[in-house]
């Protein structure tokens, strides 16, 4: 009986880490309408426009998500809003490519993420840059490569601004 029922809950876990990929990917390749050639073309370009000094629009993707090309430390890097992020949370390969020496750092703090919990590090970006906005000393989190596939944008970032919210399926961030 305990066999069994391990069995399930196990059974439930596979499923539950499986089915939101599924359905993400249903509803990324069949959730909207064929658009002519040329829309789509437009799609695919930066989503970023610069409203003013001060403030910028990130269009939600296909997925409603919004990106933009923030510049971390000098560099350029493509960047995943996530509110529900506390901080800015950064893999090891992409904190070396912002000049932070991984090797020293101490993994003593813990993350929670989609994939569980995780050993992390925490450091203080120098400047990050998106448009006119541009903040100096910005927590964030390194986390192992296998842990993070990009970099999200959190909490750290967007609770220094003036503002953000999101308007007509645009997420407009004023500084």
């Amino acid at each position: 009986m305990l066999t069994r029922l391990i069995a399930f809950v196990g059974g439930l876990a596979a499923i539950a880490l499986v089915v939101p990929d599924l359905v993400s990917n249903y509803l990324g390749l069949h959730g909207e309408p064929k658009s002519p050639p040329q829309a789509s073309a437009s799609t695919t370009q930066a989503t970023a426009s610069y409203a003013g000094g001060k403030a910028v629009v990130l269009e939600a993707d296909r997925s409603g998500h919004f990106t933009g090309t923030f510049r971390i430390n000098g560099r350029s890097e493509k960047g995943l809003v996530d509110t529900g992020a506390s901080t800015i949370a950064i893999n090891a390969s992409a904190a070396r490519r912002f000049g932070i020496a991984v090797g020293s750092l101490s993994f003593d703090a813990r993350a929670q993420t989609a994939n569980g919990i995780v050993d992390a590090a925490h450091v203080s970006l120098d400047r990050v840059e998106i448009g006119g906005i541009s903040l100096r000393n910005v927590d964030a989190m390194v986390l192992p490569d296998k842990a993070l596939s990009g970099t999200l944008v959190g909490m750290s970032f967007l609770s220094r601004l003036s503002s953000y919210r999101v308007e007509d399926g645009a997420l407009q961030l004023v500084r």
